[in-house]
């Protein structure tokens, strides 16, 4: 258990909660003292991941099987947690997967919109469901999930940039709300998504990518832990007014915004759009 709890009390609401990198932030969130809803599609997983935080940490874990490319079912998720335990205080927007790989015009046009889908759609969903809660409450904060793909990964590429955009202006729409949103890229992390992406990458032809995959998938992928503190960090009151910003979990050295964060939103430090002079 962490000294000194950041999210002590907290409520927080984590789509994609049952396994990898949803499942390890849930982790570090229970350690830092939160109560949580774990949001996914796969109920078997669910009911696991929270029994185990309950078991580890003694945490209040309630689950809700969600499909985040369904509006009802992001509403209900969001519901279920505020009638459960009267607030969300974070949301966490983590759901994803790794869409088709291969050339733009060779994929399946259904499964490259699902993929958009799932990433764009499920968080403009979860954000459209728990503003409105947040705005009652005059305070809050999301963090949703970004991340880098490139040539013959085009769906999920283009998903996670859009989720990118959509956080700075959301950013902007809730100034002096008291609401936070920032985006977290954590890098290449071994997880069945990273081996889903292999295993396409060779049937595709694409040695690059494949190769990039079975070295994530052989031990030298970027640190889940890390991802999971910049959540935290990023969920809790130690980000401060931090909004609008993407933090490279695996390349920025994030331990160092809390004590710089009038700087940081000052400048265009973090920003999609960077200027370089």
């Amino acid at each position: 258990m962490a000294d000194s709890q950041r999210l002590d009390g907290k409520v927080a609401l984590i789509t994609g909660g049952g396994r990898g990198i949803g499942q390890a932030i849930a982790r570090a969130y229970a350690a830092e003292g939160a109560r949580l809803a774990l949001a996914a599609r796969t109920d078997a997983e669910l009911q696991q991941t929270a029994q185990g935080i309950r078991d580890q940490f003694g945490s209040d874990v309630i689950t809700v099987r969600t499909d985040v490319t369904d509006r009802a079912q992001v509403d209900n998720a969001v519901a279920r947690t505020i009638d459960h335990y009267g607030v969300i205080d974070t949301l966490v927007n983590n759901a994803g997967n790794s869409g088709q790989i291969g050339p733009l015009w060779t994929l399946d046009p259904d499964r490259w919109a699902n993929t958009i889908s799932i990433h764009i759609l499920g968080t403009y969903y979860g954000c459209r469901a728990a503003i409105p809660h947040m705005l009652e409450r005059g305070s809050g904060r999301i963090v949703n999930m970004s991340g880098v793909g490139g040539p013959n990964d085009t769906s999920y590429d283009a998903a996670k940039i859009a989720i990118v955009n959509l956080t700075e202006n959301l950013s902007v729409e809730l100034a002096g709300a008291g609401i936070t949103v920032n985006a977290i890229s954590p890098g290449s992390i071994h997880t069945r998504m990273w081996e889903e992406v292999r295993d396409m990458a060779y049937e595709a032809g694409d040695m690059e990518m494949y190769e990039k995959g079975v070295q994530v998938t052989s031990g030298g992928g970027a640190s889940i832990e890390r991802a999971a503190e910049l959540a935290v960090m990023l969920g809790s009151d130690q980000c401060g007014n931090l909004s609008g910003r993407l933090i490279r979990a695996n390349l920025d050295t994030f331990e160092d915004i809390p004590a710089n964060v009038d700087a940081i939103m000052a400048a265009d430090t973090y920003l999609l759009r960077r200027v370089n002079p």
